[in-house]
C-alpha cells in the first residue's frame, strides 16, 4: 500500500516514529522532506463495523500531524476496497471538507476517492 501511495505521489513514503508535544507517534508513511503524512488501513476479510473507528481515529490522527508536523502540506489516507464502506456518509465528505485526501488501494496501485461535499 505504501510503495503504491509512494509511486501515486513521486516521493518515498517510509514508517517514522516522531516526537511531537512530548509525546512519540508512530507515522505509517511520511517523506524525507516531512511533507506528506500518511496512514493506512489495510484491513481484509469480512467488514466489521470496528473499521469505521479505525477510520475515524486515522482521520483525527493525519488533521493534527498536518498540524503538528512543522512541513506538513499533504494528510493522506488509503484504504483498501473493503474498508471504503467505513467512509459512507458523512465521513468521506468531513474528509474531503478537511483537506485529508482518501485514496483507494486495490492491490495494485492507488486511486483517489471521488467524493461531493
Amino acid at each position: 500500500m505504501l510503495a503504491a501511495m509512494s509511486d501515486e505521489c513521486g516521493v518515498e513514503l517510509r514508517p517514522r516514529p516522531l516526537v511531537l508535544a512530548g509525546s512519540r507517534v508512530e507515522v505509517e508513511g511520511i517523506d524525507a522532506d516531512g511533507r506528506i503524512v500518511v496512514q493506512l488501513v489495510a484491513n481484509q476479510g469480512a467488514y466489521k463495523p470496528s473499521y469505521r473507528n479505525k477510520v475515524m481515529a486515522d482521520l483525527f490522527k493525519l488533521l493534527w500531524l498536518r498540524e503538528s508536523v512543522p512541513n506538513a502540506e499533504r494528510a493522506v489516507l488509503v484504504v483498501t476496497r473493503l474498508v471504503v464502506q467505513a467512509l459512507g456518509g458523512w465521513v468521506a465528505v468531513a474528509a474531503v471538507d478537511l483537506g485529508i485526501e482518501v485514496y483507494v488501494f486495490d492491490g495494485e496501485r492507488v486511486e483517489r476517492l471521488r467524493s461531493e461535499s
